[in-house]
């Protein structure tokens, strides 16, 4: 081949950056009839074009138009009338003022009712829950098997029964015989139960 080594190597890299140029123009004058014989380099492939929306989608609208907006805020919460819970709890538990509700709708469908709650070293603790088991005759197995009658468990082992209303407790809420027969009754495994300061 009569091509010199320059000029091979400006045609490569003419070639690769998709310029159309003349070999022969860069080669030396002895390569010039070697060049005439050789047949010219394809053009680089144009480029594909931008992908088009679809017609649906495409729009005139201004920029402005298509801001998103900031999300609103959440909605106050809403509490049940005459309790400190929400609307969305079943059963109510003020410790501060030693009563219970029970909550249907928007209200109150029982109570407020007094109870006991966890003395000093065994206190409840305020929170949201839901009530896990129910037993008509639970006896605990941390405190001399002490009888729970009418138990809801609402909290690991933090339930509503029947109990004394003079002496605190070791964490449950304690209810007169009357009051845990009640909330025995209308509370059920899910239900939401608010405990409040």
């Amino acid at each position: 081949m009569a091509y010199s080594w320059r000029a091979l190597a400006l045609a490569v890299a003419v070639t690769a950056v998709g310029v159309t140029s003349s070999v022969a123009a860069t080669a030396s004058p002895g390569d010039a009839q070697a060049q005439t014989q050789q047949p010219a380099a394809a053009a680089p492939a144009p480029a594909p074009a931008a992908p088009q929306l679809p017609a649906a989608i495409q729009t005139s609208a201004p920029a402005a138009a298509l801001a998103v907006s900031p999300p609103s805020a959440p909605p106050p919460p809403v509490f049940a009338t005459g309790t400190p819970c929400l609307v969305s709890a079943r059963a109510c538990i003020k410790l501060s003022t030693n009563q219970a509700w029970l909550i249907a709708g928007n209200g109150i469908f029982y109570g407020p009712v007094p109870i006991t709650h966890g003395r000093a070293g065994w206190r409840t603790p305020p929170g949201t829950f839901c009530v896990g088991v129910k037993a008509k005759m639970h006896y605990s197995t941390l405190f001399d098997n002490a009888s729970m009658p009418n138990s809801v468990f609402f909290n690991g082992g933090i339930a509503f029964h029947a109990g004394s209303l003079r002496v605190t407790s070791h964490g449950c809420i304690h209810l007169s015989n009357a009051a845990s027969l009640v909330f025995y009754e209308a509370l059920n495994r899910g239900d939401v139960v608010q405990v409040v300061p």
